[in-house]
C-alpha cells in the first residue's frame, strides 16, 4: 500500500466558495502554473446584468463590485447565444470594442483567457473565467482538463445557491406566506432587493464588502419580513393605521423571523449555507434605528449589523414610494426628502447617501417592476 495526497483535500473542510475556489487555483496551478486567476461572474435573468462575485486573485482583483448588462458585452452576449466556451490565446489582439470590464484585465497583464458559461439544468447563470499570465496556452490538451475544474467549481456554486433556493422555497411554502397574506409583498420584494444590491455596491469600498457578502444581502433580502407568518390577520391586513397595542403585535414580526430562520436552517439540515447570519440579521434588524429608537433591542449606530442597516434604507424607501391601503405612493422627490430628514437618526446615514446618489438606477428598477394591480 501506498500514501497519496489528495490535491483537492481542503474542499472537503467546511470554507467558504472563495476560500474553495482559492483552493481549486493552487490545485489547477501545480500542474499549469500559468492559469493566473480563476474568476466566477453571476447572471441576472431578470434585469439581464452580469456582476462579479468570486475569484481567487486576493487583493489584486481587477474586477470587483462590477457589473454590466450582457447586451454591453457583446463577446460574452455571444457565448451566452451560442452556449459554449470562449478561447483568446492572446489577449492583445483581442478587440471587445474598449469596453471597462476588458481594459481592467488588460492593465493586470493577463495574456490569455478561457470563458466558461455556467449552466444549471439547462439555465444559464454565470460564466468561469480562467485568465492566464502566457499566451498561447490554452491547448485542447490543457482545456480539458481545465474543464474538469470549471464544471466542479459550476456544481459548488450550484450546490450553494440550491440550499439556499431551499430554504427561500421554504419560507414562501409555509402557510402560501406574504403573497397571500402581506399586501407588502409582490414587486415590493423586487425593487429592495435590488436597491439593497445598489446600496451594498455603493458602500462596498468604504466597508471593505466583498462581492459575495453584497450577493449574499441581494439574495436574503427579501425575507426580511418572514416573520410577519406568525402575525394574526386582524393586524397583518388592517387597512388603518395600527393603534399602539396592535403595533406591539406587529413588532414581534422582527424576533418570530430570526426564530423561524433558526427553525429552517436546523430542520432543513442548512447549516452550512454560507452568509446564513446575514439572513438573521436581516431579518431581526431591520427595524432598529440609528438613535436607538428601533426595535426589537434598540441598538444603535455600529450595534446594528452592516446589512440590517442596509435593509432598512431600501425598505423604507419602497415603502414610502408605493401605495398602501392607508395611503398613497409619494413621488420620488417627496422620498428622497424624507430619507435625507431620517438619515442620521432612524437611517445609516451612508446607506441612504448611496441610494440617493444612484437614483438612476432606482428609477431604472421603478420602471422594470413596477405595481400591478396584484401589487
Amino acid at each position: 500500500m501506498s500514501e497519496h495526497h489528495d490535491a483537492l483535500e481542503h474542499l472537503n473542510k467546511h470554507l467558504t466558495l472563495s476560500d474553495k475556489l482559492v483552493a481549486a487555483h493552487q490545485s489547477l496551478q501545480q500542474v499549469y502554473p500559468f492559469v493566473a486567476r480563476i474568476a466566477v461572474t453571476l447572471y441576472d435573468s431578470e434585469t439581464t446584468v452580469l456582476k462579479t462575485y468570486i475569484d481567487s486573485s486576493g487583493d489584486e482583483s481587477p474586477l470587483e463590485h462590477y457589473q454590466t448588462l450582457i447586451d454591453d458585452a457583446p463577446s460574452l452576449k455571444k457565448l451566452l447565444d451560442k452556449g459554449v466556451p470562449r478561447v483568446i490565446n492572446n489577449m492583445i489582439t483581442f478587440n471587445d470594442g474598449g469596453h471597462e470590464h476588458t481594459s481592467r484585465i488588460g492593465r493586470q497583464g493577463y495574456a490569455a483567457s478561457y470563458t466558461l458559461p455556467m449552466f444549471n439544468d439547462g439555465v444559464f447563470f454565470g460564466f468561469i473565467f480562467f485568465n492566464s499570465s502566457k499566451k498561447d496556452v490554452f491547448t485542447e490538451h490543457v482545456l480539458s482538463q481545465i474543464d474538469v475544474y470549471g464544471h466542479m467549481i459550476a456544481l459548488m456554486i450550484i450546490n450553494e445557491f440550491s440550499a439556499i433556493k431551499t430554504l427561500t422555497a421554504a419560507v414562501k411554502t409555509t402557510g402560501h406566506i406574504t403573497h397571500c397574506r402581506d399586501p407588502e409583498t409582490g414587486s415590493h420584494l423586487d425593487r429592495m432587493s435590488r436597491y439593497s444590491l445598489i446600496i451594498a455596491n455603493a458602500i462596498a469600498d468604504k466597508y471593505g464588502l466583498t462581492d459575495e457578502y453584497i450577493e449574499h444581502v441581494f439574495m436574503f433580502s427579501p425575507l426580511h419580513d418572514i416573520g410577519k407568518i406568525a402575525i394574526p390577520d386582524g393586524v397583518l391586513l388592517n387597512p388603518e393605521r395600527l393603534s399602539e397595542p396592535e403595533m406591539e403585535v406587529m413588532k414581534t414580526h422582527t424576533r418570530k423571523g430570526r426564530e423561524m430562520i433558526d427553525d429552517l436552517v436546523i430542520n432543513f439540515g442548512l447549516q452550512n449555507i454560507e452568509h446564513v447570519d446575514v439572513l438573521r440579521n436581516i431579518a431581526e434588524y431591520h427595524h432598529e434605528a440609528i438613535n436607538g429608537s428601533g426595535y426589537p433591542d434598540g441598538k444603535k449606530m455600529d450595534e446594528i449589523p452592516l446589512e440590517a442597516r442596509i435593509v432598512a434604507v431600501a425598505d423604507v424607501f419602497d415603502a414610502l414610494t408605493s401605495r398602501r391601503p392607508y395611503k398613497q405612493a409619494w413621488t420620488n422627490e417627496h422620498a428622497i426628502s424624507q430619507l435625507q430628514q431620517l438619515a442620521g437618526k432612524t437611517l445609516d446615514k451612508d446607506c441612504v447617501t448611496a441610494l440617493l446618489d444612484n437614483m438612476d438606477e432606482v428609477v431604472k428598477i421603478q420602471k422594470q417592476f413596477s405595481e400591478s394591480l396584484f401589487g
